[in-house]
């Protein structure tokens, strides 16, 4: 069971909100480790390094806006709403730019189909915000009760908020519009999963009931609380409808696949030539075969792929001829 006091209350509005006589220092702190963060994620990017991404994600403090939006639409504080927003969109914005500097300063186009680290954060799909949906509900609880806070360094890395925005920063500079909205998307996703679970955590711990009265301000500085929660959800399902659409498109490309390499396997098992990569680019299954010279005929392979169900399918093969060569000492 989850209950809060008005001290727990109080307890997390100097967690989340830049207000107070120390606003300066925290803010001081908030962009200095933002920036920090963003070279740490590019540059992890960049190299395609896990370790160092994992670094920038516990570093980032994008985490204390985004809650201190979702606390602050709970509490109907509208300075505090505006003040956090403005913080999460000026930080996202600033991260761009730094993961777009980043790449201007790299020898080589930083994009999905060379580098692991972007090809997991173009492509969202439903599971991804599950995923972050979960996240951000145990972000929330660890936020209403102190004596679980140290899951958040665990919440840092699920959630993944500044590395997707070194992606856009770096692959709009590649030259890839599509691949900057996909990994924007999956930022977005992470954000309004964190707003949309937080807002049921605080429901089930009644802090709007505690808080009312404590919540500093004039009725006129006061936010509609059902119209922020109303475009939270719609955001929510707006979001949801690209996920969907990813999620779909990526099992269709799966199950092309799996057919085309089976239907190569068994095309290829007589000249004894086999499989070594299958893939999918811009529509297309690339198949990739090694064997021995001869090379077979692929017309014979056109109607094994059209016999599997692929006769809609644009397919690429390339053949790589392997031959042995004995080099006596």
């Amino acid at each position: 069971m989850i209950r809060v006091t008005a001290a727990d209350v109080a307890r997390m509005r100097d967690q989340l909100f830049f207000e107070g006589p120390d606003r300066g220092r925290r803010l001081s702190r908030f962009w200095l480790l933002l920036l920090l963060s963003a070279v740490i994620a590019g540059a992890g990017v960049m190299a395609d390094s896990t370790a160092t991404v994992i670094g920038a994600m516990i570093v980032a403090p994008l985490m204390t806006p985004i809650l201190g939006t979702m606390l602050a639409v709970v509490l109907a504080d509208r300075d505090n709403l505006l003040r956090s927003v403005a913080l999460v969109a000026s930080g996202a914005a600033s991260v761009v730019a730094v993961g777009y500097l980043l790449g201007l300063a790299a020898s080589y186009d930083v994009l999905a189909d060379v580098n692991s680290q972007v090809a997991g954060r173009v492509s969202p799909r439903v599971i991804d915000l599950i995923a972050a949906l979960a996240t951000g509900a145990v972000g929330s609880v660890a936020l209403v009760r102190s004596d679980i806070s140290d899951t958040l360094p665990g919440v840092a890395i699920a959630i993944s908020l500044v590395p997707p925005l070194a992606v856009v920063g770096l692959t709009l500079e590649s030259g890839s519009g599509d691949q900057a909205l996909g990994a924007l998307l999956l930022f977005g996703t992470n954000v309004t999963a964190i707003l949309a679970s937080g807002l049921v955590v605080m429901a089930i711990a009644q802090v709007q009931r505690v808080a009312t009265g404590h919540a500093p301000g004039t009725l006129s500085a006061r936010v509609h609380r059902g119209r922020a929660i109303a475009v939270i959800a719609i955001a929510l399902l707006a979001i949801s409808v690209p996920l969907v659409g990813t999620s779909v498109r990526i099992a269709q490309e799966a199950t092309a696949e799996d057919r085309a390499r089976d239907a190569a396997n068994a095309w290829g098992k007589a000249a004894g030539w086999e499989v070594t990569a299958v893939s999918t680019q811009l529509g297309v299954v690339q198949i990739r075969l090694a064997g021995p010279l001869p090379e077979p005929d692929t017309a014979t392979l056109r109607g094994r792929l059209d016999a599997a169900g692929l006769s809609g399918t644009d397919v690429r093969v390339e053949l790589i001829p392997a031959r042995t060569v004995d080099l006596p000492g």
